[in-house]
């Protein structure tokens, strides 16, 4: 990654610390106002950073599920 993306991705994941801490998403949208005042790049990069992270949590959620899903089966069979 560029250092844009870099540092995108590290407020990404300070954000979503906080919205896990306080289950309000509102310092998303905070932050990228704060960014784009300055930089639109930095923004974009910032929010998409919070979409992939986000989908990230939610891949390994169903995987996660998936996997204990064969686990069981596979006890099951045994």
């Amino acid at each position: 990654m560029g250092r844009v993306e870099d540092i995108a991705d590290e407020l990404a994941l300070k954000s979503l610390k906080i919205i896990k801490a306080t289950g309000d998403d509102a310092c998303v949208r905070q932050v990228a106002d704060a960014i784009g005042g300055s930089s639109q790049t930095m923004e974009e990069a910032y929010l998409t950073a919070v979409r992939v992270r986000r989908a990230e949590e939610r891949a390994h959620a169903v995987l996660k599920t998936l996997m204990d899903q064969i686990a069981h089966e596979a006890r099951n069979d045994g």
